[in-house]
């Protein structure tokens, strides 16, 4: 049997997710005809046909319909505009997700933008984003949400919890260091020029990073005991020429001192793929109270 499930540190996002989208089937059950999901993706990524299979399961699990659209790689971004628009106004439209990336010549968050808040279930809209100021994080963005919420299950009281977040984006640093200052947490936000990142996160209770480099964090920059969160996905190489993924967190080292520790692959991804199926029942909730009817 693997460490992860056996390990009592691992904090493993398989369980998070079962539970999070048995809630939202339970939900769709309830509320009937709730509409569908759009997926569109721009260009042939390879990369990202992956992440629509595992929302495409999520959403199957969860009961909610789920349309797959591929838009050319050349498209204009008017045409995009006018797309989203037009998806925007239908009735029968509950969320839509953009994936990313698309191609250079388009506009990401002019993309993001178009896509009414009420059908933003990615959270990426800057109104969804700007919304968790003040405290109403029901759309936040999966990533930011899905690592508050794996704190969450480790059982720790968040009042007074001091947090590093290690790394500043707009998508995850910075709304998860906002949504957990609504908890009532203690949050400081360390980035690249940051003087002493380890002279932070040894202070911690929960250590969050998301930056984007293999192994940035070692078992000399955790306090005994804290919560590791690693957003970070990472594709190294090994000697034999093969290819691994691997988080920002020296997990093997950490883990000997951490009290829990999210894994890389299995950790935060499957709770970012379940927290975007319970944005869209909030989605859904929200657009009855505002007179729209799928």
């Amino acid at each position: 049997m693997s460490d992860q499930v056996t390990d009592p540190r691992y904090l493993r996002g398989a369980p998070v997710k079962d539970r999070i989208l048995a809630e939202v089937n339970a939900y769709v059950k309830t509320a009937g005809r709730v509409g569908r999901l759009v997926s569109v993706s721009i260009g042939d990524v390879p990369e990202v046909a992956v992440y629509v299979r595992n929302q495409a399961h999520a959403a199957q699990k969860a009961g909610l319909p789920f349309d797959q659209q591929l838009w050319s790689g050349d498209i204009a971004q008017d045409e995009c505009k006018a797309l989203i628009q037009k998806m925007n106004d239908d009735p029968e439209v509950l969320g839509v997700i953009l994936q990313r990336p698309v191609p250079a010549h388009l506009n990401i968050r002019s993309l993001q933008s178009a896509i009414h808040p009420l059908k933003d279930i990615e959270g990426m809209n800057p109104a969804s984003i700007g919304n968790i100021v003040y405290n109403d994080v029901a759309m936040a963005p999966c990533t930011a949400a899905a690592a508050v919420e794996l704190i969450r299950e480790t059982g720790l009281t968040m009042e007074g919890l001091e947090v590093v977040m290690i790394g500043h984006s707009e998508i995850v640093g910075k709304p998860a260091a906002m949504m957990l200052m609504a908890e009532g947490a203690t949050v400081t936000v360390c980035h690249h020029m940051t003087r002493s990142v380890a002279m932070h996160s040894r202070r911690a209770d929960v250590v969050i990073v998301a930056v984007g480099k293999a192994h940035l964090i070692g078992a000399d920059m955790i306090k005994p005991g804290a919560v590791v969160i690693d957003i970070g996905i990472n594709q190294i190489q090994s000697p034999d020429g093969s290819s691994r993924l691997v988080g920002d967190v020296d997990t093997e080292a950490v883990k000997e001192l951490a009290g829990w520790i999210t894994p890389v692959p299995g950790g935060v991804g499957p709770v970012t793929v379940a927290i975007l199926m319970r944005n869209a029942i909030r989605a859904h909730a929200r657009q009855q109270g505002a007179g729209w009817r799928p």
